[in-house]
C-alpha cells in the first residue's frame, strides 16, 4: 500500500521536476554573457604595394603630412577641408589594434584649437577629396592620398625614411635655401621614421664612409644611421638605398651616400642645425634628387 502511494506521488513529480529542468536551462542561456563590443579606434591594415599601413574604425586611411617637420600642425586653412584632422578622445590601450603601442600616440591642438592625435609624433589626418565641389572623405581601403603633391604619406609603423618639407635654419641662426646661400624657402628632405633629420657628408665617397673614427669616437658630433631596413614612401626607390660597414655597423646609405644625425640637433624634430657646420653645404641635408656619391 505504502510502495504504491510513493509510486502515485513520484508520478506526480516527475513533470514538476522535468520542466524545473527545462527552466533552469532557458535561464542558463538567458545569462550567457553577450562578446564584448569592439572598441577598437586605430587599427593596421596591409596592402601588397603599400605594406602595414594604420586606418580608423571603419578602415579609412589614416596619413602624414610632410609640412608637419616641427611634429606640429601645419594644415591650416582650405588644408584642413581637404585634410581633416584625425582625432579619438580619451585613447586607451583597449582602442588599439594588434601591433599598436599607445606610448606612440599624443594629443596636440591646433591653431584652430581642435584637438588632433598623432603617432610616434606625427598629426594624422583623413583624406577627404573633393567631388562635384564638396569634400567627401576617402572610402575604406582606399589610398588615393598617397603621394598627393609629394607631401602626404599613408602613416606607417615603421617607416625608416621619411620627407619633410622645411626651412633649413642652420647652427648659426641663419636661414638657408636648398642651394645653402643665405634666404627663405623650404627644403624637401629625409628624416628617419620619427621625423629627425639625416644628413650626408661632402667629403664621402660611395658607401665610403670617411669621417667616422674606428673607436667612435667622434660619432656623438655626427651619428650613423644605423639600420639595414628600407621602409620608405611610394615616391621614393628602394633600390638606390643600402648599406655600409662602418667598423662593424651598418649604416644606411641613399646613392652611395653614407647617412648621418646631427648631434646638437638633439634628437629634436625640425631641427637640422647641421647644414651650416663647419660651413653652409658641407654637411647637406639628403634630398631625392641629390647627386650620387662619387666613386671611391
Amino acid at each position: 500500500m505504502l510502495k504504491h502511494v510513493f509510486r502515485n506521488r513520484l508520478r506526480l513529480l516527475v513533470p514538476f521536476f522535468l520542466l524545473f529542468l527545462i527552466s533552469c536551462s532557458d535561464d542558463d542561456s538567458n545569462n550567457t554573457p553577450d562578446p564584448p563590443a569592439d572598441t577598437t579606434q586605430i587599427k593596421l591594415q596591409n596592402s601588397a604595394s603599400l605594406g602595414s599601413y594604420l586606418v580608423d574604425k571603419d578602415g579609412r586611411t589614416l596619413y602624414y603630412f610632410s609640412n608637419d617637420a616641427n611634429g606640429q600642425n601645419n594644415c591650416a586653412g582650405g588644408c584642413e577641408a581637404l585634410w581633416p584632422y584625425f582625432n579619438v578622445d580619451n585613447l586607451t590601450a583597449d582602442k588599439l589594434g594588434d601591433g599598436l603601442d599607445l606610448s606612440d600616440f599624443a594629443t596636440i591642438t591646433a591653431a584652430n584649437g581642435k584637438k588632433q592625435l598623432t603617432y610616434k609624433s606625427w598629426p594624422l589626418y583623413y583624406y577627404a577629396p573633393a567631388t562635384n565641389g564638396t569634400n567627401t572623405l576617402e572610402a575604406p581601403n582606399q589610398t588615393t592620398g598617397e603621394g598627393v603633391g609629394g607631401v602626404w604619406f599613408v602613416a606607417k609603423p615603421d617607416y625608416t625614411i621619411m620627407l619633410v618639407n622645411a626651412q633649413l635654419v642652420g647652427n648659426d641662426g641663419k636661414n638657408y635655401k636648398s642651394d645653402y646661400t643665405e634666404g627663405e624657402g623650404k627644403t624637401i628632405y629625409f628624416t628617419d621614421g620619427k621625423g629627425l633629420t639625416l644628413y650626408g657628408f661632402k667629403p664621402d665617397k660611395a658607401n665610403k664612409n670617411t669621417y667616422t673614427k674606428p673607436d667612435f669616437s667622434n660619432n656623438s658630433v655626427w651619428p650613423i644611421y644605423e639600420t639595414d631596413k628600407v621602409v620608405v614612401p611610394s615616391t621614393l626607390d628602394k633600390a638606390l638605398f643600402s648599406t655600409t660597414d662602418v667598423f662593424g655597423k651598418k649604416q644606411l646609405t641613399y646613392k652611395g651616400w653614407p647617412l648621418y644625425y646631427f648631434g646638437p640637433d638633439a634628437n629634436t624634430r625640425g631641427n637640422n642645425k647641421g647644414v651650416s657646420v663647419p660651413a653652409p653645404g658641407i654637411w647637406p641635408v639628403i634630398t631625392k634628387d641629390i647627386a650620387a656619391a662619387p666613386p671611391q
